[in-house]
């Protein structure tokens, strides 16, 4: 083939960001292909809209496909350097003056026909060099793409606890503030039980905020390693055949012996203690509370709602499970405008619940719940084999004890708030700002199941 002819094609199949042969190639949206592990190091350092790094097209794919035809045409490409590699009379065998054409497992050695038949080489394992490195290097795709994965879910999981580290002071603080002033509604004779309390909370604060910022050190120690094995695995990828057999090692090895042993993150979780008197005093305005049979499975996305703000606050370029359960909505026959009510409701059979109340008019509008000032939710949403725990007026993510069995929901009026009871365990989730509530409300309750 003309020289010139042979360049041009050799050319096509170069990545036009690394400038070597085009390494488990993907094609975007723009017709351009690049190595994949080039690509995604690509977008990443940029920090912007994902574009082609040729002709900057803006593209949302987020996953890609291997491009088949052009993994091929590069595989002939790199067949045809190994044999005119190979045939040169420098690289000829020494000893029959033979190409080498296969490759000895056991001593990673280049050998012709005539030597691994030889004594010495006749009981290893023996395979064609075209052979052994096309295999070669497909397992080290393999271990790139699942490397990658890993160093994706290990910067989501450094970026959740970065937040929840950030937060987590003001978070116990937060509660503290909302508990004292609990007490003070109730009798002067708990003040020791106050204290109890308060150094309970504190100490687990203190506690888990270590737990937290260890955990965030491994995680970042974890990334280095990560990311220093998978910078090795691409220059071996771009490696010539003989010298790809020849370097191998154990690299392979070393690759997945990084992915063990991945940093656990911290669901941090303050226990749920006690109030005394706090269910006595809300009894005391209890009401019976009716609902109509309003149920809806598309129109009130609540629970997708919730989970888009997690990942929003999380990682946007996190998947999220596709499966969806059948969603329950019901209103409260009852409208409360005045005075005080409380109610409780059974959530024990469910992973994705809310429940509270909205305001009157509310259900007939079709915006989202989760960031309306029209409502006042306490939400549970299941995340893989986790759950996370939500409030709206404001949305604050809350790290406390799952409620099992009844939540309770009390409305005052006259201090104009919204508060949510642990039945079981006769404690406080969460109490809305005074003032917040000042528009008449019907109760609201929402439940999944897969």
């Amino acid at each position: 083939m003309d020289s010139g002819i042979t360049q041009a094609f050799q050319k096509e199949l170069t990545c036009l960001i690394c400038q070597n042969f085009l390494s488990d190639p993907v094609a975007i949206g723009c017709g351009h292909s690049f190595c994949r592990s080039c690509l995604c190091i690509f977008w990443e350092e940029a920090q912007t809209v994902p574009c082609c790094p040729l002709c900057r097209e803006p593209t949302r794919q987020k996953e890609f496909k291997t491009d088949i035809r052009m993994k091929n045409l590069v595989s002939i490409a790199r067949k045809a350097s190994l044999w005119q590699f190979l045939s040169s009379e420098e690289h000829l065998c020494g000893t029959h003056h033979e190409t080498k054409k296969v490759f000895c497992e056991e001593d990673k050695s280049l050998l012709c026909l005539l030597c691994s038949k030889s004594h010495e080489h006749k009981a290893h394992r023996h395979r064609p060099i075209d052979k052994a490195a096309e295999e070669y290097r497909e397992k080290l795709f393999k271990q790139m793409r699942s490397l990658w994965e890993k160093i994706q879910e290990n910067q989501r999981n450094i970026h959740k606890e970065s937040r929840i580290t950030n937060c987590w002071v003001f978070y116990v603080y937060l509660r503290e503030e909302m508990i004292r002033a609990e007490y003070r509604k109730l009798h002067p004779f708990l003040d020791e039980e106050e204290q109890r309390h308060m150094e309970h909370l504190r100490n687990e604060g203190i506690n888990i905020l270590y737990q937290l910022k260890t955990s965030e050190v491994k995680m970042v120690q974890k990334k280095k390693s990560l990311r220093e094995m998978y910078e090795e695995l691409v220059i071996m990828c771009h490696k010539t055949d003989v010298e790809l057999l020849q370097d191998l090692g154990d690299i392979l090895k070393r690759s997945e012996f990084v992915q063990l042993h991945m940093p656990w993150m911290v669901n941090p979780e303050l226990s749920a203690q006690p109030i005394t008197g706090l269910r006595d005093r809300f009894n005391y305005f209890r009401v019976e509370v009716s609902f109509s049979n309003e149920i809806t499975s598309y129109n009130i996305m609540l629970c997708d709602d919730m989970k888009r703000l997690l990942l929003r606050h999380d990682h946007q370029g996190e998947s999220r499970n596709s499966d969806r359960p059948h969603y329950f909505a019901t209103w409260g026959t009852q409208r409360f405008s005045s005075g005080k009510h409380y109610w409780e409701l059974d959530v024990d059979d469910s992973w994705d619940w809310a429940l509270g109340v909205c305001k009157d008019s509310w259900n007939s509008n079709a915006g989202t719940m989760i960031e309306s000032n029209d409502t006042f939710l306490f939400l549970c949403v299941r995340e893989n084999n986790h759950y996370s725990l939500l409030t709206t007026s404001p949305a604050i993510c809350h790290y406390i004890e799952k409620p099992l069995g009844r939540v309770g929901v009390f409305l005052d009026f006259e201090d104009g708030n919204v508060s949510f009871l642990n039945v079981a365990k006769n404690s406080l989730m969460w109490r809305s700002p005074t003032g917040s509530l000042n528009f008449p409300v019907r109760p609201f309750f929402y439940t999944g199941h897969t």
